[in-house]
């Protein structure tokens, strides 16, 4: 067991021998019988001033939450998990390692990314150190301290290559061996799987000389036959129009149906582990809120797991973070700069290191309803496997700001209220809103996450778990957040959402007749609609709205219209108008009583907010041809309406110390 030389016989011999003895370890720790209790663990907790009392209640709630004692232990936040490691390393004379060096660890691509996908990380991995010294890194999830202690009193030598590390200072250095790999499965994973739906290309051959010979064609046309290319537009721009307008129309007419979720009792012994997913990129401003937010979260904080996944060069991000104490289920995954910087490609490069039966995706500024995981795996409880997400809807917080923000919220009113409700009833393809998503993580994976190129990945996500035969549906617990209250905020992010619909029905319409056959025809004809109709009639607004002025100030200064402008006036007008009463009709049907008094205010605004929903139409195609890929950050800042609330002390525990803060304080001084 002594040490070899440092030849390179010598090197191979000693991690051979590493080796041995590593198994030799896994074999004493699979025959370990159940976790430690507080007994076994009092000696140590005494000694970082943790009474009997104490432990008792804490053992409790592991007990009722079905898990070991040191995982409550940990997520009550009561130790750091570096100092109860440090005790024990102590305890058990052995050797304490704070921080191993990645490009030591001695393990196999897949071993990593097993490790990385298990909650309780490695638990043991060998280093190799320069020179050919071997250790053996022990950071057990569940831990039988009488076994440990028994394997050392009957194997010394071997302890003595035994170093105690924190087991997210062991995941931080697997993770850090593993970007390569992260990376490769983030970018790559959905085109080498499904390359027909992934929007790594914007158009495919086909698809490119179709839109070629119809530019070429519409140019033409318009140069020879003016007049008449002009009525063709129209009326081909005035179909898509008025099929917004009937969707519009038929949702606002569909009787709503108010409904309250009833939560059944809650065992948490039988709730299982819950993933958290927050992509944050330049939000060092919100970062308070949000984690006074997510510890609102109802949930046994011991089956538990927050990701916030940050950009590697968000530095400003990343220290707002860290200079909060967070609880040991709370890790900060950094994705290393490379493009595409998509959200979508973040949250793919995270997802293999997590281990929920179920992943909830949230944004920096959400402020989730407490018990929305608790409605969310009711529902999947509840259904077959087919059901494979639950949107939740989002609600607007702060509509009175601005006009803008008044506009915004009348809009994800209508969406998450009466839109997505009406296809969820009638079994249609669901739509993403691009947070508060609840995913079933089998169903996740089976369709290879989110396309790291689609700058809408939910809108994509969504049909493509319905062509893969899953269903989504809705839930009833909110998420609140806040809209944008200005054009430099609002513009950029509309601007995206067009983009990314065009992508993802370009995508999906490579192959239109196995789309259909996938969809079914209605769920074909409402993707038709919500995607290709919601950008072309934002392009058609600004046609209509320029030809109808043109032809206005041809009447006013000749006094006469032909008939062809004449009909032209008329369906321009009828297009607009019905394009206000359906939007504002929907809007209305989904308010609240205390939400429709200051109604007339947003009449007054809708014309001069549909010129800006056209404006981003038209930036979009620009982009779609320049920029396909680029993220237009959203900008976020603290939430006014949290601002203006008094302070008030953490919530008390719900559920199993479901309910305690998840930091030392909410907002650093």
């Amino acid at each position: 067991m002594e040490p070899f030389g440092k030849t390179g016989d010598g090197a191979q011999a000693e991690g051979h021998d590493a080796m041995s003895r590593k198994r030799g370890i896994d074999a004493a720790f699979d025959q370990v019988g159940t976790p430690s209790t507080a007994a076994d663990w009092l000696p140590i907790l005494e000694r970082l001033s943790i009474s009997a009392e104490e432990a008792a209640r804490i053992e409790a709630r592991a007990v009722l939450a079905g898990v070991p004692f040191q995982a409550e232990l940990l997520a009550s936040g009561l130790v750091s998990e570096r100092g109860l490691f440090h005790e024990l390393a102590d305890s058990l004379g052995l050797p304490f390692l704070d921080q191993p060096d990645p490009d030591e660890l001695v393990m196999q691509d897949w071993q990593r990314l097993a490790a990385l996908a298990s909650r309780g990380g490695a638990g043991i991995a060998l280093s190799l150190r320069g020179g050919g010294q071997s250790l053996v890194l022990i950071a057990p999830e569940k831990l039988d301290i009488q076994g440990l202690r028994n394997f050392i009193a009957r194997y010394p030598r071997a302890s003595t290559r035994i170093r105690v590390v924190p087991p997210s200072a062991l995941r931080r250095a697997i993770a850090a061996r593993s970007t390569q790999s992260l990376m490769r499965i983030a970018t790559g994973a959905l085109f080498a799987a499904l390359p027909d739906q992934s929007a790594r290309f914007v158009v495919n051959a086909w698809q490119g000389a179709i839109f070629g010979a119809l530019s070429v064609s519409l140019l033409f046309a318009a140069v020879l036959v003016p007049g008449g290319t002009l009525l063709a537009v129209h009326g081909v721009l005035s179909l898509v129009f008025l099929a917004c307008v009937a969707l519009r129309v038929s949702v606002g007419l569909a009787p709503s149906k108010p409904h309250t979720p009833k939560l059944s009792t809650i065992r948490p012994g039988e709730m299982p582990v819950y993933t958290v997913l927050v992509a944050l990129y330049k939000e060092a401003e919100v970062v308070p809120d949000l984690l006074v937010a997510l510890g609102r979260i109802v949930w046994p904080r011991a089956k538990l797991e927050i990701k916030l996944v940050c950009e590697g060069d968000d530095t400003e991000t990343l220290n707002a973070i860290r200079a909060q104490e967070l609880r040991s289920y709370i890790e900060i995954i950094e994705v290393p700069p490379g493009g595409p910087r998509t959200k979508p490609k973040a949250l793919s490069y995270a997802l293999p290191m997590t281990s929920g039966d179920f992943v909830v995706l949230y944004d920096a500024e959400d402020r989730p309803h407490p018990f929305q995981l608790v409605e969310a795996w009711q529902r999947f409880r509840e259904s077959d496997r087919t059901l494979a997400c639950l949107q939740a809807p989002l609600n607007i917080s702060n509509k009175r700001e601005s006009w803008i923000s008044a506009m915004f919220a009348l809009e994800y009113s209508a969406l998450f209220r009466g839109i997505l409700p009406w296809f969820a009833r009638h079994g249609l393809v669901l739509p993403l809103g691009g947070t508060s998503n609840h995913f079933r993580r089998s169903a996740l994976t089976a369709v290879n996450g989110w396309d790291p190129y689609n700058v809408t990945e939910d809108a994509d996500l969504g049909v493509r778990l319905r062509r893969q035969g899953y269903r989504t549906d809705v839930i009833h617990s909110p998420t609140f957040e806040d809209a944008p209250t200005d054009l430099r905020t609002w513009l950029p992010q509309r601007t995206r959402w067009f983009k990314g619909w065009a992508q993802t029905w370009l995508v999906h319409m490579r192959d239109p007749a196995a789309t259909h056959r996938e969809l079914g025809l209605t769920s074909f004809v409402v993707m038709q609609v919500m995607f290709a109709g919601m950008v072309l009639s934002a392009l058609a607004y600004s046609v209509f709205l320029a030809t109808a002025a043109g032809l206005l100030l041809c009447l006013a200064i000749y006094g006469d219209l032909r008939s062809s402008h004449l009909g032209l006036l008329v369906l321009d007008g009828v297009n607009i108008v019905c394009g206000h009463l359906s939007f504002l009709m929907l809007g209305w049907s989904t308010l609240g009583k205390t939400e429709r008094p200051e109604f007339w205010k947003r009449i007054v605004c809708t014309p001069v907010y549909w010129v800006l929903i056209s404006i981003a139409a038209w930036r979009c195609l620009w982009q779609l041809y320049w920029r396909p890929h680029h993220w237009e950050k959203t900008m976020h800042r603290p939430s006014q309406r949290a601002a203006r609330q008094p302070r008030k002390d953490p919530p008390e525990p719900m559920i199993l110390g479901s309910s305690a803060p998840i930091a030392s304080r909410s907002r650093p001084s």
